[in-house]
């Protein structure tokens, strides 16, 4: 192979190959659950949670699954050693997993493709995902507060990792309307809390503690769960539960936390200053921690990767994952 591949199905095929039915009920309903991970020094960062997670979304949704959680694993490793040689020394891996039903039932005799879940693993540089974040580290984000809301576990459970998210697209397009170059959009609930960004997950910290959404609307991130491990280890008190916007205006930092980026300061909301209006004491402390574990600087490593492509813009892309 002269080019990256894709794992599709059980067999390895060129990445501009890897294509699945206009019938597949992932285009007819969003059908399709999925996981994103990096690595770190090329070593893939808690791929078992996400795989996981995957298994949990799957038997959620009873998507029939032909392989194991060990099989899963072992394709991904596969994957990226195959992949390796197309990638740069200071790359990272960012895996990309989507799990589809596969043909719509009405179609399965009427078309010549082959029947059963679809499984399709991919591998490409973490910078592409990260590298316009880089100057959000100086900045800060500016969460803004969509009239688009975080659709309740009791109508669609968000724990459920899937592509039927064109509710994140709204809020990002509703946001993006707004002038400026780090605007990301912060949901909230029916109830009018806070509940997470279109792809990440939010805290704020006040008097030291560090503080998160309930796990009830929100997809539980990866990310959201080692910061809350982070805190335990460094005996920062740490709590879940309802926040609204006064919470976060008066809170002394924020931030938030994804699969790609790790954390980014959050510096202001719908304008406003939150703390300083600069990276908080506690987020630094969290994230060079992180890095430290991991045996790099995080933020350096993603400003290094904005000064490789010398992105035209700072604005992220309007899907983040967890």
């Amino acid at each position: 192979m002269s080019e990256r591949v894709v794992f599709f199905n059980g067999k390895f095929v060129p990445e501009n190959e890897a294509k699945i039915s206009i019938y597949d009920s992932s285009l007819m309903f969003g059908d399709m659950v999925f996981e994103m991970t990096r690595s770190f020094n090329k070593k893939q960062f808690k791929l078992r949670e996400h795989l996981e997670r995957l298994f949990a979304s799957i038997k959620y949704l009873q998507i029939p699954m032909q392989y194991s959680i060990d099989e899963m694993e072992s394709f991904v490793y596969e994957t990226i050693e195959k992949n390796e040689p197309f990638f740069d020394d200071d790359d990272e891996h960012r895996i990309m997993i989507d799990v589809s039903r596969g043909l719509l039932g009405i179609y399965e005799n009427n078309v010549d493709v082959e029947k059963g879940t679809n499984v399709i693993i991919a591998d490409f540089p973490l910078y592409w995902t990260v590298a316009s974040m880089g100057p959000l580290y100086d900045t800060g984000i500016n969460a803004v507060i969509p009239s688009q809301r975080a659709i309740p576990a009791d109508l669609l459970d968000p724990k459920i990792k899937n592509r039927s998210r064109i509710h994140y697209l709204m809020a990002n397009m509703q946001v993006a309307q707004i002038p400026g170059d780090r605007n990301w959009a912060l949901l909230l609930d029916t109830d009018g809390f806070i509940a997470e960004g279109t792809g990440d997950n939010f805290f704020i910290v006040k008097d030291d503690c560090v503080i998160t959404p309930e796990g009830r609307n929100i997809l539980r991130g990866v990310s959201r769960a080692y910061v809350m491990e982070i805190c335990n280890a460094k005996n920062i008190p740490c709590v879940e539960k309802n926040i609204d916007y006064y919470d976060v205006l008066t809170a002394d930092e924020a931030f938030m936390t994804g699969t790609p980026f790790c954390m980014l300061p959050v510096t202001m909301i719908n304008g406003q200053n939150i703390g300083s209006g600069k990276m908080g004491k506690k987020t630094k402390e969290i994230i060079d921690f992180w890095g430290e574990n991991c045996g790099l600087d995080i933020i350096a490593q993603i400003k290094n990767y904005a000064k490789k492509v010398k992105s035209k813009s700072n604005s992220p892309s309007p899907y983040r994952f967890k």
